[in-house]
């Protein structure tokens, strides 16, 4: 596979489970929509990698934001919904589309993440083809159905 720039990242995913990386992975390269992909396996790595900071300091820029961010909620050092909170508080990152991917119906989390501004809440189906679909639907809308803010108007 081609290096890519970090710079240049299309979709961030931030999942700690392998195998549910992999799936979402295969998923995305079956539907031809895993161009630039980075996997991030905790939330403080995810926010060094988003905020240009800690060992992406030196290889990132915070002026070029992933284009989408798929959040586990369920993860080791910083948890997802702390790493939403963060996200949609800054104003360089907070239009960034998050959408929440998780095995997790529990209402509290789902109403949280609305309210900390995810724009979407999605719980990962069980069977494969039912997944599959589910990921290419939402690859597919927020990287070629949905017109993003422009970065100049961010502060707007």
């Amino acid at each position: 596979m081609e290096k890519i720039s970090l710079n240049d990242v299309e979709i961030l995913l931030v999942e700690d489970n392998d195998d549910d990386a992999k799936l979402t992975t295969l998923a995305l390269e079956k539907n031809k929509l895993n161009k630039n992909l980075v996997r991030l396996k905790d939330g403080e790595e995810a926010l060094d990698f988003i905020f240009a900071s800690g060992k992406f300091e030196e290889t990132r820029s915070i002026s070029f934001p992933p284009k989408l961010i798929l959040l586990d909620i369920r993860m080791p050092k910083v948890n997802g919904i702390e790493v939403l909170q963060k996200i949609k508080c800054a104003p360089l990152t907070k239009a960034i589309p998050v959408i929440i991917l998780t095995s997790s119906k529990e209402d509290p989390d789902i109403q949280r993440c609305y309210n900390l501004g995810a724009n979407s809440y999605v719980v990962k189906p069980i069977e494969y083809d039912k997944f599959n679909t589910t990921i290419n639907d939402i690859a597919y809308y927020w990287l070629k159905v949905n017109q993003p803010p422009s970065l100049e108007n961010l502060y707007l």
